[in-house]
């Protein structure tokens, strides 16, 4: 007889402590298992929790378990293979424009760093690029729109009562922007990734709570891009909003940190 007992279902279920509590159908088990990896409770190359360690948790069907599951497989989150089990893909393998991914992502504070860095990464290519063509094409009502949503966020910056309110009048002045560039790619794109433009605000939000200072220069750095996109300077457009979004590059190694061994003001968040 071996010495080495079987393990317990408490022990096969330490990785879902801790999870908020589940109700409704599959759908609504797939969000809050997807959410809890964009999170980073499982790395990608971990073991997904077992099918019936999920069913005893959550006290669901077994076939409640296996149609979350599948939206998971669906949308590359996690591989499943006969005889092993679910197994967490690598972040390139996660379908992060898919509608349904893009749900999934809605609401969520605090995003896995990884995930938040290959996000960045892409706004800090594309974004300039579509800053550019939104000078060349913003209509009238595009600019109204920037405008507002600008006035929204120096209207709450210095409100931390109203931080919530702030991140959502920042993500609307982003996603004007791809609405202004008129391509109806961009425009889907922005619409696909506003989830995680609102959880990299928050963030950065977070990391400036209390610096007046850091949101002053952010503040500085939009009027500089929506000043470009009105007078329809495409250069300059792209320039600022560069600026904007080079602060978080820094932190996220996505560019190179200054030389210079004191941030300038340039280099606030």
């Amino acid at each position: 007889m071996s010495d080495k007992a079987a393990p317990s279902t408490e022990t096969r279920t330490t990785s879902l402590s801790n999870l908020p509590p589940h109700q409704g159908g599959a759908e609504a088990l797939a969000r809050l298992l997807a959410r809890a990896l964009f999170a980073g409770r499982w790395r990608p190359g971990d073991d997904f929790p077992k099918e019936m360690d999920l069913c005893h948790h959550f006290a669901v069907s077994r076939n409640q378990v296996r149609n979350a599951l599948a939206s998971l497989t669906a949308t590359g989150l996690i591989e499943r293979t006969a005889g092993r089990g679910s197994v967490v893909r690598m972040v390139d393998d996660w379908h992060l424009l898919d509608p349904l991914v893009s749900d999934w992502m809605t609401g969520i504070e605090s995003l896995d760093a990884s995930l938040i860095r290959e996000i960045y990464a892409f706004r800090y290519s594309a974004e300039p690029v579509v800053a550019r063509l939104a000078a060349d094409a913003a209509e009238p009502a595009d600019l109204d729109r920037l405008e507002a949503a600008y006035q929204g966020m120096c209207a709450t910056a210095d409100k931390p009562a109203a931080r919530d309110l702030h991140a959502e009048h920042d993500v609307a002045f982003h996603d004007a922007i791809y609405r202004a560039s008129h391509n109806l790619v961009w425009r889907q794109m922005g619409h696909l990734l506003r989830p995680s433009i609102i959880a990299l605000i928050q963030s950065s939000q977070a990391r400036v709570s209390g610096e007046h200072e850091g949101l002053d220069d952010s503040l500085a750095r939009h009027g500089r891009v929506l000043e470009a996109i009105t007078r329809r300077d495409g250069a300059a457009a792209e320039s600022a909003a560069r600026e904007v979004l080079r602060r978080t590059a820094i932190d996220l190694a996505i560019v190179p940190t200054p030389s210079h061994s004191h941030p300038t003001p340039e280099d606030s968040p």
